[in-house]
């Protein structure tokens, strides 16, 4: 098999933005996509590369992953993460974690294991113990700016990267909706809802998670690219189809094997980043 043309997409959450961050959220988007492209360039795996680039996210505490998480009804920090890898088909998830800096790292753990693809609560954290994943306290994780503008928080991050063997992986990170019932599972920790990879390409969702789980968004809009889509129209259609049989909002982002790219999404913004080499890095909203 000839190598691959690296590629790699991201996005940090779809929703409308109404406190103008709105630039540095096109800048955590872009550096999250060149920490991802540098690992690319030394030949990385495409799962080091998604892992590496929404760990940047859930770094940032614009975004609502990791740390700046939103709260729940209880005022606490529960998070959901997936990653999996579209060769194999193997896939690694947690959900409603606390105490977790980057739960994305938590998830390949439990990828790498092999045993089960999603923990959750209280058995993820005995996991990441065991696993030697590092806690830390609840408030190292919420930020002054998320109780002050909760309600303008985007959704999710997530990114979808092509290596150069022709592996595609993604992965999404999310601290869930506002004001969630404890233990609120939503779409970002489920294969096929709010991420997916196979040998055609992967995809990353965000949005409304109980209607993205509806209609299994991501493996749907895979599907459109097997169809003979390409990626954007795939793109369309997926998110198309959240809004006709749910009335949801969401966006979509899609890298398939041949490194093509597509997005699309029903909400005002929807930051992303991305680059398949020739061009550069390119940001929208």
């Amino acid at each position: 098999m000839s190598p691959a043309a690296p590629a790699i997409i991201v996005h940090g959450g779809a929703g409308p933005v109404r406190d103008g961050s709105l630039e540095r959220r096109l800048e955590g988007c872009d550096a999250a996509a060149r920490a991802g492209w540098r690992l690319l360039e030394r030949g990385a795996s495409a799962l080091d590369v998604v892992e590496a680039a929404v760990a940047a996210l859930e770094d940032n505490p614009l975004f609502n992953a990791g740390t700046g998480s939103t709260l729940n009804s209880r005022g606490e920090i529960e998070m959901d993460a997936a990653i999996m890898e579209g060769v194999s088909l193997r896939a690694g998830a947690v959900a409603a974690v606390q105490r977790i800096k980057n739960p994305v790292k938590l998830a390949r753990r439990v990828l790498e294991d092999g045993r089960h693809v999603l923990l959750a609560g209280a058995g993820a954290l005995e996991f990441a113990r065991a696993a030697g994943i590092p806690q830390c306290p609840p408030e190292e994780l919420v930020v002054e700016s998320e109780q002050r503008r909760w309600r303008d928080k985007h959704g999710t991050v997530g990114a979808v990267a092509l290596d150069r063997g022709g592996a595609v992986a993604a992965a999404t990170s999310t601290g869930g909706i506002f004001d969630k019932l404890p233990g609120r599972v939503g779409d970002s920790s489920l294969p096929g809802c709010g991420v997916y990879a196979d040998e055609d390409g992967g995809v990353s969702c965000t949005g409304h998670g109980e209607s993205i789980i509806r209609v299994v968004l991501a493996k749907s809009a895979l599907d459109f690219v097997r169809a003979g889509c390409d990626p954007e129209e795939a793109a369309r259609r997926a998110v198309e189809l959240l809004a006709s049989r749910t009335g949801g909002t969401g966006g979509v982002i899609i890298l398939d094997r041949r490194g093509r790219i597509g997005y699309a999404r029903n909400t005002p913004h929807m930051p992303v980043c991305y680059s398949t080499g020739a061009g550069g890095f390119k940001v929208d909203f």
